[in-house]
């Protein structure tokens, strides 16, 4: 997958959506996809084939021959592909501010206790990073 973020090729919808089930069940065929995600959408295995193909190009996937069949993976971890697709979000669409994504997590967020406690030991460990003025 690409490292630059402004290279980085933007991801829509259905892509997240398979993108999402096939780091979470991987490594998995284009039919079960299929028949996962897209039969209930009225979507057909070529559907699936050309959103995963399109990942693929797009460096979000990889795949491999067993048995006859093509097996896609993810070609990250799924903590470092969030991290670029939040820093893909953050540049592209907050112009590269934080700034309304915390006013959206104070206003609207729903936090439970544990991720409010997560929060604060990442600010906890921003302040320690940062250098003093």
């Amino acid at each position: 997958m690409r490292t630059n973020a402004d290279s980085q090729p933007n991801i829509g919808r259905a892509e997240m959506e398979i993108l999402r089930y096939i780091s979470d069940h991987h490594p998995v065929s284009v039919r079960e996809v299929a028949d996962r995600v897209c039969a209930g959408k009225g979507q057909v295995r070529t559907t699936a084939l050309n959103v995963m193909e399109r990942l693929r190009e797009k460096g979000y996937l990889k795949r491999r021959k067993a048995n006859g069949i093509f097996q896609y993976s993810p070609s990250v971890p799924r903590a470092e592909l969030l991290r670029s697709l939040v820093r893909e979000f953050v540049n592209r669409t907050l112009g590269g501010s934080l700034s309304p994504f915390v006013a959206y997590l104070t206003q609207e967020g729903k936090l439970s206790a544990g991720e409010l406690a997560e929060l604060r030991a990442l600010v906890k460990e921003l302040d320690r990073e940062k250098p003093k003025e």
